[in-house]
């Protein structure tokens, strides 16, 4: 319920006017009686009229404006107490009245509200709020639109973020950091329940980490056949990691064989260097025969002659 306040004010303003331009006509034909009566010779006449005009005109106008004012109060004191009436005939409604008066101006704040959950990605938020918007306004066809975006929108956002969870995955099965592949494929399937491509990521890594056993095992036998003695020891030792008990075994034989021919040619090359007077490579070799075979025969007799070496390869030439 609405009340015309701005009608009624301007009403009063135009009455106002109205009675300004009165006393003006009227002022303005006693001024010309007057100076009629002055002219025909009734000069008396004529100034005592004059002088009433010109003396009585302000005071008149003031009058005039004094009501005009009054009467413009008066209207605004009836516009406020419109207003007040409107308010106190609002606060006895109910709830569900209210609600269906404002139910444009509260569906605007609600779709609002919806549009900045959904770009914050605050997507459980946003179907509450969809949910109130069916339920309590009945804008049934809006709710279904805002839910079909929220469900895209999420949908899409899952599938970017396990890309990005795949592709972190895929950096460590590259850097063959295989215990910390299965802790993030764990992890990934935890955030990502009932995803078919998270699914899998365990069998990824240790399909992964057999095909890079196979590969190890494959080029310490190319090694081996070819008696690239260091190359297969350095193979070896990894190989040693990726091998169940079973697995090594088999290759036991293959294994004492290059072991066998590293340790001599270590030898060799060692004998060969001190016979040269070669101190420095020789203090290198002794170390790698050590370190390598610690408890064979041939690492006692070098570390018995290591002091001698080292003490020629630090020496002036």
């Amino acid at each position: 319920m609405q009340h015309d306040t701005g009608g009624s004010r301007g009403r009063g303003t135009g009455e106002g006017t109205a009675l300004t331009w009165v006393f003006v006509l009227l002022y303005a034909l006693g001024l010309g009686v007057s100076v009629t009566m002055f002219v025909k010779g009734m000069r008396e006449v004529g100034v005592v009229g004059l002088l009433l005009v010109l003396t009585g005109a302000p005071v008149a106008l003031g009058l005039i404006r004094v009501a005009a004012a009054r009467r413009e109060e008066s209207l605004r004191l009836e516009g406020i107490e419109a207003s007040v009436r409107h308010l106190a005939e609002q606060s006895v409604l109910s709830d569900d009245a209210r609600r269906v008066l404002n139910r444009d101006s509260e569906r605007t704040l609600l779709m609002g509200a919806i549009e900045q959950d959904i770009s914050g990605q605050n997507w459980d938020a946003a179907m509450v709020l969809i949910e109130e918007l069916a339920g309590r306004f009945g804008y049934r066809a809006d709710a279904e639109a805002l839910r079909q975006r929220v469900e895209e929108a999420r949908r899409k956002t899952r599938e970017m973020e396990i890309t990005e969870a795949i592709g972190f995955l895929d950096g460590l099965i590259l850097q063959r950091r295989w215990d910390d592949a299965l802790a993030e494929a764990g992890r990934v399937q935890r955030l990502f329940p009932g995803s078919p491509r998270v699914e899998p990521l365990r069998d990824r890594v240790a399909a992964a980490r057999g095909a890079y056993r196979v590969d190890l095992e494959r080029r310490f036998m190319e090694a081996a056949g070819a008696e690239r003695s260091d190359e297969a020891m350095s193979l070896l030792k990894e190989l040693d990691q990726y091998l169940t008990p079973e697995q090594a075994e088999s290759m036991k034989s293959m294994a004492r064989g290059v072991i066998g021919r590293a340790r001599e040619e270590l030898g060799a090359r060692f004998k060969g260097a001190v016979q040269e007077r070669q101190w420095t490579e020789a203090v290198g070799v002794g170390e790698q025969i050590m370190r390598q075979f610690p408890n064979t025969r041939m690492a006692a007799e070098v570390r018995e002659m290591m002091e001698q070496i080292r003490t020629k390869a630090n020496s002036p030439a």
